[in-house]
């Protein structure tokens, strides 16, 4: 397994920059500069676009309600977005033909329900590249779009979960998309919930890292809600002490088996737990009446390969 993940000291101090005339929000197809990420995204009227982004801290949020729209940052992880809400859900929430964030930041992203996220999916396809969600509530949140896909790829997602005031959701929450692809991010830190919960149908989770090392209050490392089909290998799992529900690892229709979970495969990941760990555990809790393929794991002592719940 090869991670080649973005360090998150980068999103600590973004510099100030020199940015454009007209501002640190540049539209890549007009050479156009705003001041606000809104008005960059106002500028292209529902149609399709590139907005990219200078070096910097903003309190910059957007509701995108049509087209499709790249939000990328000139330097990954130095274009940050810290305490920015819309609509009181999210620094960027989408519901457009589909929509890609590439190198931004996202910090502190909390809202009195428990559900702030630095990315509100509603509708259409999305796609997240070398992305940083930190210590908010949750990183990704989406809605329902059966028709639609969500992919993930050299991200990290650290601190989410609850709040100081106890409020707080999942580093990932998907709900019933048609497809979501995860790979090579990590997820560490976790301050409640699960690091990725899924309704998705079908699911590919590749070389990701889920350390739970530090984490607090936190349940399980993927969470296939009601069940799914798809391929989760090649990742690394380190169970932590300081857990709210420390019996399983994966688990697989916890919540009602309404899709197939027949061909689901579990294979070739890493499983260890932190010293302080005092229990067992069982790495894959199916839940389901399907067959589920577990095989060629490597578990630490005090991990049971799986268990029919």
């Amino acid at each position: 397994m090869r991670l080649v993940l973005l360090p998150i000291a980068l999103a600590i101090a973004a510099p100030a920059a020199a940015h454009p005339a007209g501002g640190p929000f540049t539209v890549a197809e007009t050479g156009r500069s705003f001041a606000h990420l809104d008005d960059a995204l106002a500028s292209l009227g529902g149609g399709n676009g590139t907005i990219r982004i200078a070096p910097g801290r903003y309190r910059d949020c957007a509701v995108q309600e049509s087209g499709s729209v790249a939000y990328v940052a000139e330097v990954p992880g130095k274009a940050v977005f810290d305490r920015a809400i819309c609509e009181g859900k999210a620094s960027l929430v989408l519901r457009g033909r589909s929509a890609k964030v590439d190198g931004l930041v996202f910090m502190h992203t909390f809202v009195p329900d428990g559900n702030g996220a630095g990315i509100r999916i509603e509708k259409g396809d999305l796609t997240v590249e070398n992305a940083m969600f930190l210590d908010g509530q949750s990183g990704i949140l989406s809605a329902s779009d059966p028709d639609s896909s969500i992919t993930i790829d050299h991200s990290t997602f650290a601190g989410l979960g609850k709040d100081p005031t106890g409020n707080g959701a999942h580093s990932i929450y998907i709900g019933d998309y048609g497809l979501l692809t995860v790979t090579n991010s990590r997820f560490e830190r976790g301050t409640g919930g699960h690091y990725l919960k899924c309704r998705a149908p079908v699911v590919t989770i590749l070389d990701n890292s889920f350390d739970d090392s530090q984490g607090s209050h936190t349940n399980y490392m993927i969470d296939l809600s009601n069940g799914a089909s798809g391929r989760i290998a090649g990742n690394s799992f380190l169970q932590g002490a300081g857990k709210d529900n420390y019996s399983t690892m994966i688990s697989v229709a916890p919540e009602g088996a309404k899709n197939s979970s027949e061909g689901l495969v579990i294979e070739d990941n890493r499983a260890w737990l932190a010293p302080a760990f005092e229990h067992s555990t069982t790495f894959v809790g199916n839940w389901s009446n399907d067959r589920v393929t577990v095989r060629g794991n490597e578990l630490a002592n005090r991990i049971k390969p799986e268990a029919a719940r």
